[in-house]
């Protein structure tokens, strides 16, 4: 059993299964139906991509597969929580810099924005970005319309962001050099 699902019995009760509130935001991002072809006929599944984030700066992306919709979007919860990634960002609420990132056939374009813009992206872009708590930001999704993969391809171009404190660490210099 996962460690965030409490399993509650007790006289009266069948077996429950409630959620221990750990801070994380879910939201869903597609079910789709899914079939496999077997020797008695068709199977029908549902998949389920959800997004969860503290929208404080951490986000992951799941998948889950069952015979029910809620099952679905339970497992890929899970699932989701398991992929935590960490998102930098600036005093402003945005990206430090821009990114790319590609996942499959999907490219996805990150930018900066300055206050008050807002974010600026559609589809699965734009969910993983709020429930990261990114408030000002340029997406693009380039290639495929695939939301899986716009999502995951969201993460790779997240995780190729770098601090500008990072970066001076790395180089062996103060902050105030990167800007000569």
């Amino acid at each position: 059993m996962d460690s965030k699902v409490k399993k509650t019995t007790g006289f009266g009760s069948k077996n429950k299964k409630e959620k221990i509130k750990d801070g994380f935001e879910e939201r869903v991002v597609q079910v789709r139906r899914v079939t496999k072809v077997v020797k008695g006929g068709k199977q029908l599944h549902f998949r389920a991509i959800v997004v969860v984030g503290d929208k404080k700066g951490q986000v992951g992306v799941g998948v889950g597969k069952a015979k029910e919709v809620i099952a679905a979007v339970q497992k890929s919860a899970v699932n989701a929580r398991r992929n935590i990634i960490t998102v930098p960002m600036t005093k402003y609420l945005t990206f430090p810099h821009r990114s790319d990132g590609d996942y499959g056939a999907a490219k996805v374009m990150l930018r900066p924005a300055s206050p008050g813009t807002g974010v600026i992206a559609g589809g699965a872009v734009r969910i993983v970005l709020e429930m990261a708590g990114v408030e000002n930001a340029l997406g693009k999704q380039l290639g495929s319309k695939n939301a899986l993969n716009n999502a995951r391809a969201t993460v790779v171009a997240v995780q190729k962001m770098r601090q500008f404190r990072e970066v001076a660490e790395d180089r062996g210099i103060p902050m105030e050099e990167l800007w000569k």
